[in-house]
C-alpha cells in the first residue's frame, strides 16, 4: 500500500529525468492528474494522457527537455508530507528560485499553481515546489 502517492509520482518523475526517458507511467489519480495539468500550463512538460486499463489507469507524463537535451525540470521537491502538511495563504507563498520555479498548491479550486494562487487570492496545501 502507498502512503504517499505525491512523493511516488515526483520521484518517477525524478528517475525519468535522470534516465533521459521520454515519458513515464505511474498509477493515476485525481490529484496526479491535477499535478500533471499544473506542469503541463506552466511549461515543465509536453503533455499527459490518462491510459484506461482493465485492472487500474495509467497516467502517461511525457517529459520536456530542451534543444541540446538539457532538462526543463532541473528539481522537484516535495514540501508537505502525510506526517507535516504545510499550509499558506496567498500572500505567503515561497518565492522559488527568485521567482524562475513556481509551487504546486492543492486549493479548494483544485492544483493550481503559485502564480495562479496569488492571481486568484486563494491559499492552500503547497505540495512541491519545481524549478
Amino acid at each position: 500500500m502507498m502512503t504517499d502517492p505525491v512523493a511516488d509520482m515526483l520521484t518517477r518523475l525524478r528517475n525519468a529525468l535522470q534516465n533521459e526517458s521520454p515519458f513515464v507511467d505511474m498509477p493515476t489519480s485525481k490529484l496526479k492528474v491535477g499535478v500533471a495539468e499544473v506542469l503541463q500550463r506552466e511549461g515543465y512538460i509536453w503533455d499527459f494522457a490518462v491510459i484506461e486499463g482493465k485492472p487500474f489507469s495509467t497516467l502517461r507524463v511525457n517529459l520536456k527537455y530542451g534543444p541540446n537535451g538539457e532538462r526543463v525540470i532541473q528539481n522537484i521537491k516535495r514540501i508537505s508530507s502525510p506526517g507535516c502538511r504545510v499550509y499558506s495563504a496567498a500572500k505567503d507563498f515561497p518565492v522559488v528560485l527568485q521567482g524562475l520555479g513556481i509551487c504546486v498548491i492543492s486549493t479548494n479550486k483544485g492544483v493550481l499553481s503559485s502564480r495562479e494562487a496569488k492571481q486568484q487570492q486563494v491559499g492552500g496545501e503547497i505540495l512541491c515546489t519545481v524549478w
